[in-house]
């Protein structure tokens, strides 16, 4: 099967009964999933909706969010979701960019294309007449159209194809050992690679997705878990954290019944690491590594004996790894190089921009700026972009080693670390410092701390205390802002 919807169609076939997903306002079956994906595929038809036009969509943690994806797709039609309380004048950006025929909205805005809002698609449902047989598009044909700013600041639309949506989803499903009684909670959102692509393996597979859009509210978190007897989990960095510090160790009481969690789109902290492992002892923790450009490449089970830092494991199921140099030649396995991944996951390239995949297609393969290399267990050893390695006179050092030691002072609630020109060492760094705000924290009690944990090379030779670190929505550190 070519694309995701045709898998729903299966599963909406072979097991019309199966719960397929459940939102806050309730839940559905593969069969009556099915049914609505077509009934919506048929009302946005008639707003004019057809094979090559591009729909953008607001993100919502809703079946009715997911459905109208589908039956766009149905129709031949690309999908452009955008985050969740995305600005109006934004939205009105990212439909001129993809040339869409119809924003849908969860609220009123003015627009220069026809708009309808998300509410109007909620009450449909199939069965209320006679559809056209589906016609299912072919694996390369464009699926999504997904905007992403990441670290750079400049938006780009990565396109995919349903051919892509389909070696993405095969990456997750072997990369974590997916069952077909599968029931995996998501709180990611849904307009973002990392979220939609979980969603879409567990309707490959036939399992079956949670969707909450609240960790905060621990109680209704847990209650999702007990009532649909949840064995998976899906979640980024950002999010673990802040639900860690909520939920206390409750996460405990499901060591028996939780197979695997799974994490992505931004670094995990080695004191959530630690923490999850001993919560969780007999669940599998899995760190995903990849982008939107060529989705989860890598996969590392950190919750085993021997795990090694900054390791993200070997290439997933449909990737082909390798590390090479500036003129694109492969490295001895062993040597640092640039991480570069083919296969058939990879993105299209860059919506109407080609100067841009110019710089990072190039022959099927996705070149990224992350270095790496390779150890003799064929592990994947990252140790981070290319411009935010600091070489401190032929050293290298890992800025995110140096975060994680400072952040490990209780004086200290955030912290990010940059190269910055030395005269004599070429580079050195610097670290930025938000201080806890009932904290008396100074340079010097933050150096004396980090020169007692580090090599003396690796301790910042700057120190400037700021009032908040610029990231992105899953955690990443915005570096760039810091070295304007």
């Amino acid at each position: 099967m070519n694309s995701v919807v045709e898998n729903i169609f299966y599963h909406g076939e072979h097991q019309p009964q199966k719960l397929c997903l459940v939102d806050k306002w309730g839940e559905i079956s593969y069969g009556d999933y099915k049914d609505k994906i077509m009934a919506l595929a048929d009302r946005l038809a008639e707003c004019g909706v057809k094979r090559g036009e591009r729909v953008v969509v607001e993100a919502e943690h809703s079946i009715t969010y997911l459905a109208l994806e589908a039956a766009v797709q149905l129709l031949g039609g690309i999908f452009v979701p955008v985050e969740n309380n995305c600005a109006p004048a934004k939205i009105n950006v990212f439909a001129k960019r993809s040339g869409a025929c119809l924003v849908i909205t969860i609220k009123s805005m003015d627009t220069y294309v026809k708009h309808m809002l998300l509410e109007d698609f909620a009450a449909i449902a199939g069965g209320h007449g006679p559809s056209a047989e589906p016609v299912f598009p072919g694996g390369e044909d464009i699926s999504e159209i997904l905007f992403s700013t990441g670290t750079t600041g400049k938006e780009k639309g990565i396109v995919i194809t349903h051919g892509a949506d389909i070696a993405l989803a095969e990456n997750v499903i072997h990369g974590v050992e997916m069952e077909h009684d599968n029931v995996e909670i998501i709180p990611s959102p849904m307009n973002h690679s990392h979220g939609l692509r979980r969603y879409y393996a567990n309707m490959v597979n036939g399992g079956t997705v949670i969707l909450i859009d609240d960790i905060i509210d621990t109680d209704k978190f847990f209650s999702y878990m007990d009532k649909y007897n949840v064995n998976s989990m899906d979640i980024v960095p950002a999010a673990l954290s802040i639900f860690l510090r909520m939920s206390g160790k409750r996460l405990g009481d499901y060591q028996d019944c939780l197979r695997y969690i799974q994490l992505g789109a931004a670094p995990l902290s080695e004191r959530d690491q630690e923490e999850l492992c001993e919560l969780l002892p007999h669940t599998r923790l899995y760190n995903f590594y990849g982008s939107t450009e060529s989705g989860c490449i890598a996969i590392y089970d950190f919750n085993r004996p021997g795990a090694k830092k900054k390791c993200i494991g070997k290439p997933s199921y449909n990737a082909h790894i390798r590390m090479i140099d500036e003129k694109g030649e492969e490295v001895p396995q062993g040597s640092v190089g640039l991480l570069s991944c083919s296969g058939a996951m990879n993105m299209q390239g860059y919506w109407q921009d080609d100067d841009e995949t110019a710089k990072v297609l190039h022959a099927g393969a996705v070149y990224n700026s992350d270095e790496a290399y390779i150890d003799d267990d064929g592990d994947i050893i990252l140790l981070g972009r290319k411009g935010d390695i600091i070489n401190v006179g032929g050293k290298k050092v890992a800025p995110d080693e140096i975060e994680e030691a400072a952040g490990a002072m209780p004086m200290i609630k955030d912290c990010a670390c940059i190269p910055v020109t030395d005269p004599f060492a070429g580079q050195v760094p610097k670290l930025f410092v938000v201080p806890q705000a009932d904290g008396n924290l100074a340079e010097v009690d933050i150096k004396a701390y980090l020169q007692g944990v580090l090599e003396p090379y690796k301790v910042p030779r700057y120190i400037e205390f700021i009032d908040k670190i610029p990231r992105t929505f899953n955690g990443k550190i915005k570096r760039k802002e810091l070295q304007k």
